[in-house]
């Protein structure tokens, strides 16, 4: 199944208070705290929605129109999604785009045709994607996508492209790796090496919850301009 979470952005503090006899009130006196961003679904973590491609007719597309549709069942606003590495990710195992350097397949896997399922109920719903795991020719014979930052964004935004060439979808953010630390050369290599496609659009979102990237942003320019969204 689709995991299902809220990406509300509200701190108590500072966008709201509470009364001395219990009267709530909406303040911006001490600045304008974070947004809600919408509700949103992942779809990663090896296979959690792999069984749905595989339902029977009504009934997939009923669940699809409860999950997309606007102002119709869950009606979500976001979808990430994982970008398959070959590798076991939890649950399974996704495949990638790129088995090894010189292959490119953007057919495989099922991500793709759900991400398309969901755009065509709600053509105004964001996409994520997120890696997992990496193929083992990233890390250049170590177990380590950091090592090659040049490498590793190559892939990445190869497999940005292929979503816009191939299914005519285009990725709204990407993240830099699932549950795992951040690598603050890696975050700007990537950056860098979208705007020299073309692709400047696309905001990256770090650290996948590790807000110690605040602290860096802090003190890098170069990194707080790649950062869109800290989450």
């Amino acid at each position: 199944m689709l995991l299902l979470c809220s990406v509300l952005l509200l701190s108590p503090w500072n966008a709201a208070a509470w009364g001395t006899r219990g009267r709530y009130w909406l303040t911006d006196a001490e600045g304008l705290a974070r947004e809600f961003d919408g509700i949103g679904a992942v779809s990663g973590g090896g296979a959690t929605s792999r069984l749905l491609v595989d339902y029977e007719e009504p009934y997939r597309s009923q669940i699809l129109d409860y999950l997309f549709k606007p102002n119709f069942g869950a009606a979500l606003h976001i979808l990430k999604v994982e970008i398959g590495g070959d590798a076991q990710s939890t649950d399974g195992t996704e495949p990638s785009h790129m088995h090894y350097e010189n292959d490119e397949n953007y057919f495989r896997g099922y991500e793709w045709w759900l991400m398309k399922e969901a755009k065509k109920r709600n053509p105004n719903i964001k996409l994520i994607g997120l890696p997992w795991a990496f193929p083992g020719w990233i890390g250049r014979g170590e177990n380590w996508p950091y090592n090659h930052p040049d490498v590793t964004a190559y892939y990445i935004t190869s497999w940005i492209i292929g979503a816009k060439r191939f299914h005519d979808l285009d990725i709204d953010y990407i993240g830099i790796w699932n549950e795992r630390t951040f690598n603050s050369k890696y975050i700007k290599v990537l950056r860098e090496t979208m705007d020299r496609v073309g692709i400047k659009n696309i905001g990256i979102i770090a650290a996948d919850g590790d807000w110690d990237i605040v602290k860096s942003m802090l003190v890098d320019p170069y990194l707080n301009d790649a950062v869109e969204i800290v989450g």
